[in-house]
């Protein structure tokens, strides 16, 4: 039986709103369909994130050779540029231009962020693995240069486009809109490691030089039919004669909440925790349990579900009005027996014991950032737009520097344990992996201690149930 276009528009509007939260959102000019197209920029954006903290790193660790502590620094400086989303956000909103475009000048920069990054990656690993005179350093200049082009380009994409969702959706669907954008960087996590896992194997540096040419022209042709006449023009927007907003006077709004300082305090802790393993993760399933490139690749796709499996149990708490601190709570205490995993996978050998605790320490890391998160947006006095974007800053910085020490503490480890007397007692690539571990274990608990103080201090109403769903997670 073949249903008309009609019929098939009635069956899909009888769907389970509790499934299919975003199919209230065609209203005027927003449809399904173009949302849908829409939110191709941040399938891109997960694409770019698997291939560079996923796969890249594991392989400049294991096959090429490199240094941990050089890996994480190079992957580290992406991340450090994060902290400006606010700023482009905020340059977006006043953007001045005679065409009346805001947020489409912003998300075609960093298309082409995105693609000149990946372009210029496969010169990076010509270099890297020729024996020619001064090719290292030419390619580690490179490789610095590419990851600032794709790290970029990521971060102006997705504040530029989650900024044009906004202003497409109406007041009454945002939150909708939003949710179904950031399942889609899930989705493009998802998609782009299991694919990476697919088409890496067998393994070699030609197969690699062209999956990363592939991904340079998939993510700019997501990213274009996600722009082709997605912004409407408003010229009296962007007028040259209208006054800027300040920006300093908010800011100061915002330090003078009560429980700021010590909240944002908390989430630097906890992202530090959790996110040294991103650059040692691959490589220890690597070296210690003897995974392939394919197998250590899926990893992020198990992280990717934990976070996801996060999204889930935060809604079904906070909408019972639980406190967002103790949920944050909870994620940290998820992730010290998540650690705890991982490291005894390592002494055992359990492949699936390893993937357990990846799984778990991508459900802890959700819960802590979903408590902080709706914690910070219960602040009064200030708005959502600048509270959301210092919230992403504190954690993109920590998470910047988490991934730098993660690489280099591993290295420290590995040559004081060889250069001493413990080296009777712990052998083995296992050793240095774990005092990193160990290491993430006690700042989590450093941050509880944080945290304490905060409990019920940021907390809701009794007679206004705190939700907190995928529309208000920064991706």
């Amino acid at each position: 039986m073949i249903l008309s276009r009609q019929q098939f528009i009635e069956l899909v509007s009888q769907v389970n709103q509790r499934y299919l939260p975003w199919l209230d959102v065609t209203q005027g000019d927003l449809t399904l369909s173009k949302l849908a197209r829409l939110s191709l920029f941040q399938i891109s954006v997960g694409i770019c994130f698997v291939l560079l903290n996923g796969t890249l790193n594991r392989i400049m660790v294991v096959e090429l050779g490199r240094a941990a502590w050089l890996v994480s620094a190079l992957l580290a400086l992406p991340l450090l540029l994060a902290p400006a989303r606010v700023l482009i956000g905020y340059r977006s909103d006043n953007h001045r231009s005679y065409l009346g475009f805001r947020r489409l000048p912003y998300l075609w920069m960093g298309t082409m962020g995105q693609f000149g990054g990946l372009a210029l990656m496969p010169f990076v690993l010509i270099l890297m693995t020729s024996t020619g005179p001064g090719d290292a350093t030419l390619g580690l200049f490179m490789s610095m240069l590419a990851l600032l082009m794709l790290g970029g380009g990521m971060h102006v994409t997705q504040t530029a486009g989650l900024a044009l969702a906004t202003d497409l959706a109406s007041e009454k669907t945002r939150h909708q809109v939003v949710t179904m954008l950031y399942l889609m960087l899930l989705v493009g996590m998802l998609v782009g490691a299991l694919g990476f896992s697919v088409l890496l194997q067998p393994f070699s540096y030609f197969r690699l030089i062209q999956v990363i040419q592939g991904s340079a022209l998939v993510v700019m042709a997501l990213n274009i039919i996600a722009m082709w006449q997605m912004e409407p023009r408003r010229p009296d927007l962007t007028k040259f004669e209208l006054p800027r907003p300040s920006f300093l006077e908010s800011w100061r709004g915002l330090s003078q909440s009560p429980g700021v300082h010590r909240l944002f305090i908390a989430v630097a802790l906890g992202t530090v925790g959790f996110s040294m393993q991103e650059i040692l993760l691959e490589p220890y399933g690597a070296e210690v349990l003897g995974m392939s490139v394919s197998q250590t690749t899926r990893l992020t796709a198990m992280f990717a579900a934990g976070m996801l499996l996060a999204m889930a149990l935060s809604a079904r708490y906070l909408g019972r009005s639980g406190d967002p601190i103790r949920l944050a709570g909870y994620g940290a205490v998820v992730g010290v027996f998540a650690f705890a995993a991982v490291i005894i996978a390592g002494a055992v050998g359990s492949l699936t014991l390893f993937a357990t605790g990846t799984l778990l320490i991508g459900v802890g890391n959700g819960l802590f950032a979903v408590g902080t998160l709706t914690a910070t947006m219960l602040l009064s006095g200030t708005s959502a737009g600048l509270v959301l974007g210092t919230w992403g800053a504190v954690q993109a910085t920590a998470l910047g520097l988490a991934v730098f020490l993660g690489g280099a503490l591993r290295d420290i480890a590995a040559v004081i344990i060889g250069d001493s007397s413990l080296s009777f007692v712990l052998s083995g690539p296992a050793a240095a992996y774990s005092a990193v571990y160990h290491l993430e274990m006690l700042i989590l608990f450093v941050s509880l201690v944080a945290l304490g103080p905060l409990v019920r201090r940021l907390g809701n109403e009794k007679n206004q149930p705190l939700t907190m769903k995928l529309a208000d997670f920064p991706s």
